[in-house]
């Protein structure tokens, strides 16, 4: 019984690991979740959205679909260029915000509405193939690597990390509101989303 116990938290703890590993990188999520959570502009419905698709494709991916996607090169290719222009667009409305004055206010820019906030979310999410291979493929073909009584705990952990670092940098952009009080470090911080976008963007295409 013991034995079985510490395989499970092993396997909890492996799935945090991971999932910490590949979440944690500054990509199209992190940064629009950090730009809404800055602005106090429905940064917890778009936390809730994050991190409930996180944890469906983590768990599709363990269940045996990373297989699945990994062998598809026309669903990757879709997926693929679907995104980069996403991805380009988004980045050339940032980068364009930052080069205008109204950007200088933080509560002058971000979604206009909870809709619009959460359709978004929904393209960042849905339209960005990094998403899917972070959840489906590589949290999902290290997952499917654990016995069947330990895949339940690994998807656990990983999904558990998804919700605290989502929610986590949704209430931990307040902190940084007084630095962001300064008008140039808004156009910074939209500078270095454009340019993020267009990096991801770019690797998706190249």
């Amino acid at each position: 019984m013991s034995l079985l116990l510490t395989a499970q938290l092993i396997a909890l703890m492996k799935g945090l690991a991971t999932s910490a590993g590949l979440i944690v990188a500054i990509g199209a999520q992190n940064a629009f979740v950090l730009t809404q959570g800055l602005r106090q502009q429905y940064h917890w419905p778009i936390a809730a959205v994050c991190s409930f698709f996180d944890a469906l494709f983590i768990s599709l991916g363990v269940a045996g679909m990373g297989i699945l996607v990994s062998q598809s090169p026309t669903l990757m290719t879709i997926t693929s260029w679907g995104g980069a222009l996403f991805l380009g667009w988004y980045g050339f409305n940032s980068i364009r915000s930052a080069l205008q004055s109204h950007s200088l206010k933080g509560n002058a820019e971000g979604a206009s509405s909870l809709r619009h906030a959460l359709l978004t979310a929904l393209a960042i999410t849905l339209l960005n193939p990094h998403v899917y291979l972070d959840t489906v493929v590589l949290i999902g073909s290290i997952g499917g690597q654990f016995a069947p009584e330990e895949r339940v705990w690994f998807s656990a952990g990983a999904i558990s990390f998804s919700f605290i670092w989502f929610f986590g940098l949704s209430l931990g952009a307040r902190w940084l509101a007084p630095l962001f009080a300064k008008p140039i470090a808004w156009r910074v911080l939209d500078l270095i989303v454009g340019l993020t976008m267009w990096s991801i963007a770019a690797s998706l295409i190249f």
